[in-house]
């Protein structure tokens, strides 16, 4: 990309090595082609939200649009280098790491956040027991929730210290990061469905409202899109995340493969 925006540098972390995701674990990964397990994709994208908060501050944080396209992997210890470039009135953004662009996307800031509904999007509690993975998972049209989730206090400082976040934005004025969303937003699988090993590949997020350190998360989905690709199974999932049970942050489309296919064994 050109330059103008110094290029924001982190050494990736895998905050998910213990997770029920083994995508994230070395030997499981490995067995899918990969070199070792994947740093999650919210956490890269975590990342990327540093240039558009750097470039617009806090009203990115009230009303920023930011979409991601997962490409290659990023892996624990490696730096990951966030570019941005600016293209009319937005940043175009990129994840370098290990010499090779493992995510693309874009940000901009609306002059206002857009008027979202919250009665249509269906306020459903996760599922009492998770079904197994399998063809009826996801069905297109079903609605899906999450428990609720927050980061106070101490747990805002080692969400920030887990992505490496530096801006001094979220404690000076005690507000959450927006990526805390996107974690929200993968509760929306694995709070419903048993999932074998699996990948989030894309997001889109419309920012609503800046997050109070105290705020209570949860999600409200509904499964837009299932479908095969080159032997991948994927499932779209249109949302909002609502603060407080009555506050909308945020309006996103997530994209993951929930059944990738195998490669053969290492």
């Amino acid at each position: 990309m050109a330059d103008g925006i110094a290029t924001y540098a982190v050494e990736a972390f895998n905050t998910a090595k213990q997770s029920e995701n083994k995508m994230h674990d070395d030997s499981v990964a490995r067995r899918f082609g990969f070199a070792g397990g994947l740093v999650p994709g919210v956490e890269v994208l975590a990342y990327m939200l540093h240039q558009p908060v750097a470039r617009w501050g806090r009203a990115f944080l009230e009303r920023g649009l930011i979409e991601a396209r997962f490409t290659k992997p990023v892996y624990d210890g490696e730096i990951a280098e966030v570019r941005a470039e600016e293209v009319g009135d937005g940043l175009s953004l990129e994840v370098v790491s290990k010499g090779e662009i493992c995510a693309t996307g874009s940000a901009s800031l609306p002059a206002s956040a857009p008027d979202v509904v919250l009665a249509g999007y269906r306020d459903v509690p996760p599922a009492a027991v998770r079904s197994a993975i399998g063809a009826d998972a996801f069905a297109v049209g079903s609605w899906l929730g999450t428990a609720p989730r927050a980061w106070p206090g101490q747990a805002a400082t080692a969400y920030l210290a887990e992505i490496r976040e530096r801006d001094p934005i979220y404690a000076s004025e005690r507000l959450g990061h927006p990526g805390m969303l996107q974690r929200v937003m993968n509760r929306l699988l694995v709070d419903n469905v048993v999932l074998g090993p699996w990948i989030h590949v894309g997001s889109r997020m419309q920012l609503l409202s800046a997050i109070a350190e105290a705020d209570e998360i949860t999600a409200r989905g509904r499964v837009v899109a299932n479908y095969e690709k080159k032997g991948h199974r994927f499932v779209e999932i249109d949302a909002l995340v609502v603060a407080n049970g009555d506050r909308p942050l945020a309006h996103c489309h997530h994209v993951a493969i929930y059944q990738p296919r195998a490669q053969a064994a290492a």
